[in-house]
C-alpha cells in the first residue's frame, strides 16, 4: 500500500531500533474491516522489550498520532490503524484522474532491456491448446515488464528444426498428396505426422528413413530444403492468423534454424574455455559440482542438441539486445534443461546469466492427461476461439441485439474469456481443459470483468461525465473501492517480481466485485453534493479495470 510507508514512518519514530523497511514488511492487512486498514503485530518486540505483546501494543497506540490516520487502537497484540478517509480517498482518486492509464507504472526498468522467449510452437503442426499457456503468460509478462519501465523484446523461438522434419518429409513422400497439402496445409501435414508415428510401430525402419532425410536437410539437399521451406511458410501464415485473433505480437521470429550457422562456434567457445569433456563418444560439459547430469553439447555422430542451440541463442541475444533480464516462458518439465544452460554460461564466465530466469508453468490437461501431438490427442486453439466467439455473439444477440460492432465485441469477449481463464490460475498449476468453464460469462471470468467495465462506462455516458477535480468519499462502499485502487501499483510490482500475471487477474476480479457491490448499494447518479465525487470514483474504476485487463492482453469493450 502507498500509505504503508507513512504508517511505518510514524511507528519508526517511536521504535527507532526497527528500520522503516522492517516495519513496513511487518504491517498486515486486517482480516476484518472493523479492525482498521493496517495492523502492526508486536510479537517480535516481546523478546527485546521483555514485555507481553499486548502491553507493547497498548503503549504504542497511545503514543502515535498523525494526520494520515484518524484512530489507532490496541487489540490484543496488534496495533490497528484507521486511515484518514478524507485525505486518502481524495488523494487516490486525484492521482488516477491525473495519471490515467499510466497509473500503476514503475520506473525501476527504465534504461533496461528484457527479452522474453515465449509461445514457440513447432512448424507443420497445428496450434493447439497446449501452446496457449506459454503464449498468454509470456504476452502478459511483456505488458507488465513495459509497465515497469523495461524495453521488452518478445521472441517467438519457432520450433523449425530437428529430426521431426525428416520424419515429416518421409511421411509426405510415402503418403502425401501435393494438392491436399496445398488445400489444407497444417491439417494434412499433421495427419501425415500422426500416421508416421502409427506406422513406425509396425515398421521401425521408418525411423532410419526419417533420420536420413533430416541428415539430407542438414546437408542442404535441394528437395529437403524445398519441402522444409514450404512447410515453414504455411505454418507461419497459420500462426499469424491465430496470433492476430489473440492480439499477441512478437519482435522476433528467429527459430531454431536461425542458429544452425552458430552452433560450431558455440562448441569452439566451450572448447577454448576447457569445458568440453568426452563421454561415451559424446562431448559434454560436466556439472558434477552443481549436482546435475552433464550438459550434452554434441552427440557421438557430431550432431548438436537443444542445449547447444539454446546456448548459442543466449549469446546471440545478449550480443544483439544487451539484455538485463531474459525470461524463458517454457513448461516446468524443462526446468533441468534451463538449470544446465544457466550453469554452463556461468562456467563460461558470463555475469549476465544472473539476469536469466526460467518461468515455468503447468500443463493444460485433457481428461487428466498431457496433450500429445504424436498421438493426435490435441484440442485445436483456433476451434476453441471460434466456439468462444460464437457463444459470445449468441449472448449479445439475446441480451443486447441493438449493440453496434457486435462481431468485434464478440471477438473481444470470446478471446478475453479464454485468456482470462488461463491467467487467473497461478502459472505453476496444471489446468484441466474445460470449454464449459472457460466460456462461462459469469463468476470469476474475463467476461464478468469486461461487463463490469462496460457497466461503469455506461454510467459515465449517461452522466456525460468529464474528469474533474477529485473530492473525498468516506462511506464504507466507496472506501472498499478506494483501498483497492490504492493497491494497484503494488499489485503490478508484485506480479512483475514473481512473474505471475494471476496477481493482476485476481486483482481485477476483486475490483469488479467491489464495484458491482457499490453499484448495487449506492445511487450513483442521484443529484446531490457527492454526485461528482461518485462519478470520479466510477471513472477511476474504469481506468484501472481497463489497464489491468490490458496487462493480461484482454480487450475492454465499452459496451456489451
Amino acid at each position: 500500500m502507498r500509505y504503508k510507508s507513512e504508517v511505518a514512518k510514524q511507528l519508526h519514530s517511536v521504535l527507532p531500533e526497527l528500520s522503516i523497511e522492517t516495519i513496513e514488511s511487518l504491517l498486515e492487512k486486517p482480516k476484518h474491516e472493523q479492525h482498521g486498514d493496517l495492523a502492526f503485530p508486536c510479537f517480535e518486540l516481546a523478546k527485546t522489550m521483555r514485555k507481553a505483546p499486548a502491553q507493547i501494543a497498548a503503549a504504542l497506540a497511545e503514543n502515535l498520532d498523525a494526520d494520515i490516520f484518524t484512530k489507532t487502537e490496541a487489540v490484543g497484540p496488534y496495533v490497528n490503524f484507521f486511515l484518514n478517509r478524507n485525505i486518502v480517498s481524495k488523494d487516490i482518486i486525484a492521482i488516477v484522474l491525473e495519471e490515467k492509464e499510466a497509473y500503476g507504472s514503475h520506473t525501476n526498468g527504465i534504461g533496461k532491456t528484457m527479452v522474453i522467449d515465449y509461445s514457440s510452437p513447432n512448424i507443420a503442426k497445428p496450434f493447439s491448446m497446449g501452446h496457449l499457456r506459454s503464449t498468454v503468460i509470456g504476452n502478459s509478462l511483456k505488458q507488465i515488464g513495459e509497465k515497469c519501465g523495461y524495453q521488452v523484446v518478445g521472441i517467438n523461438y519457432i520450433g523449425d528444426w530437428g529430426t521431426q522434419f525428416g520424419k515429416l518429409i518421409t511421411a509426405y513422400h510415402k503418403w502425401g498428396e501435393e494438392d491436399k497439402v496445398k488445400q489444407h496445409p497444417i491439417k494434412e501435414l499433421f495427419r501425415l505426422y500422426v500416421r508416421f508415428h502409427e506406422e513406425v510401430k509396425e515398421h521401425p525402419e521408418l525411423e532410419n528413413e526419417g533420420r536420413a532425410w533430416f541428415k539430407k536437410l542438414e546437408d542442404g539437399d535441394k528437395e529437403a530444403l524445398k519441402l522444409w521451406t514450404w512447410f515453414r511458410s504455411e505454418s507461419l501464415q497459420e500462426f499469424s492468423r491465430i496470433y492476430d485473433l489473440l492480439g499477441v505480437k512478437f519482435d522476433s521470429f528467429n527459430g531454431e534454424a536461425f542458429y544452425n550457422d552458430k552452433m560450431d562456434k558455440m562448441a569452439e567457445f566451450l572448447e577454448q574455455k576447457g569445458l568440453l569433456t568426452e563421454s561415451e563418444g559424446a562431448q559434454v560439459v560436466m556439472l558434477e559440482d552443481e549436482q546435475m547430469p552433464p550438459c550434452l553439447i554434441r552427440k557421438s555422430d557430431g550432431a548438436t542438441l537443444y542445449a547447444t542451440r539454446d546456448l548459442a541463442a543466449a549469446m546471440y541475444r545478449q550480443g544483439m539486445y544487451k539484455f538485463d533480464r531474459a525470461l524463458y516462458v517454457v513448461g516446468g518439465e524443462q526446468s533441468l534443461h534451463f538449470q544446465q544452460i544457466f550453469s554452463v554460461l556461468r562456467k563460461m564466465g558470463y555475469k549476465w546469466v544472473d539476469g536469466m530466469t526460467h518461468v515455468p508453468f503447468g500443463l493444460i490437461l485433457k481428461d487428466g492427461k498431457k496433450m500429445s501431438t504424436r498421438k493426435g490427442r490435441v484440442i485445436l486453439l483456433e476451434e476453441v476461439i471460434a466456439e468462444a466467439i460464437a457463444l459470445a455473439k449468441k449472448n449479445i444477440e439475446e441480451k443486447n441485439p441493438a449493440l453496434a460492432n457486435k462481431d468485434e465485441v464478440a471477438r473481444q469477449v470470446g478471446v478475453g474469456a479464454i485468456l482470462f481463464h488461463d491467467l487467473k490460475n497461478e502459472r505453476i498449476h496444471n489446468i484441466e481443459f474445460s470449454l464449459e468453464q472457460m466460456l462461462k460469462f459469469e463468476g470469476e471470468t474475463g467476461p464478468y470483468v469486461q461487463y463490469t467495465y462496460a457497466r461503469a462506462c455506461s454510467l459515465l455516458r449517461k452522466a456525460a461525465y468529464e474528469p474533474q477535480e477529485a473530492s473525498a468519499l468516506t462511506d464504507d462502499n466507496s472506501w472498499s473501492i478506494i483501498k483497492l485502487l490504492e493497491a494497484f501499483p503494488n499489485v503490478v510490482a508484485t506480479a512483475f517480481a514473481r512473474y505471475e500475471p494471476s496477481h493482476i487477474a485476481k486483482y481485477v476480479l476483486d475490483l469488479a466485485q467491489a464495484f458491482n457491490k457499490y453499484y448495487g448499494h449506492v445511487r450513483i447518479l442521484e443529484e446531490d453534493a457527492e454526485k461528482s465525487a461518485r462519478l470520479a470514483l466510477v471513472y477511476a474504476v474504469t481506468v484501472v479495470l481497463q489497464e489491468g485487463l490490458r496487462l493480461l492482453g484482454v480487450d475492454s469493450p465499452s459496451e456489451m
